[in-house]
């Protein structure tokens, strides 16, 4: 419900306390690397979810807790400029493999509309949609380089009409393409 929301994710896992001493220190240690696994599998819609381990028993990890709660909320108000989107998006675009340069697709712009979630809008040239495999790569490369994880994001899609002499093409400044993307694992059409 909380990426349906929107919302940014942080998982507390609590009873560490009982995993402590020199006989637990292996079982600890496989706790600590197979919850984050655990989760992304369970919630595969949002990447890079923070666990913070405690023990509310010894008192330990309310601090971290706290930290990691204000950095997410951090992250899920970000609010990126558009020309940093734009470097952004020419570096992503180039470091992929595209099978040849005519499949890549004709994004004019990147921008961000929203926040909380943050929510972007591709602009594209001509009447092409991107393939719901370009918009995971989107996604991805948004929140790997901008560090977001844990935090649901939207991608939306716009056509941008070709430029022609009359003036009332010019004042059509995109249209909607019916296809939104988010974290969700249903993309409506």
């Amino acid at each position: 419900r909380a990426v349906e929301e929107g919302r940014g994710l942080v998982v507390i896992v609590n009873k560490m306390d009982l995993l402590s001493g020199r006989q637990n220190s292996a079982l600890y240690k496989r706790v600590k690397e197979a919850v984050p696994q655990e989760i992304q599998t369970v919630i595969p819609q949002v990447t890079g979810i923070p666990v913070v381990f405690t023990s509310a028993l010894e008192g330990r990890g309310r601090i971290a807790v706290m930290h990691q709660v204000i950095d997410t909320y951090q992250k899920w108000c970000l609010r990126l400029p558009t020309s940093r989107l734009n470097r952004w998006l020419r570096k992503v675009m180039g470091r992929h493999s595209w099978k040849d340069q005519s499949a890549q697709p004709k994004i004019k712009y990147f921008t961000q509309v929203k926040a909380r979630p943050p929510t972007f809008v591709a602009f594209l040239s001509g009447k092409k949609t991107l393939s719901d495999a370009e918009l995971r790569f989107l996604t991805k490369s948004l929140k790997e380089d901008f560090d977001l994880g844990g935090i649901p994001i939207r991608i939306t899609q716009r056509s941008v009409p070709r430029k022609c002499g009359s003036s009332s093409s010019r004042q059509n400044t995109g249209q909607k393409v019916g296809r939104t993307f988010s974290d969700k694992r249903t993309v409506p059409l």
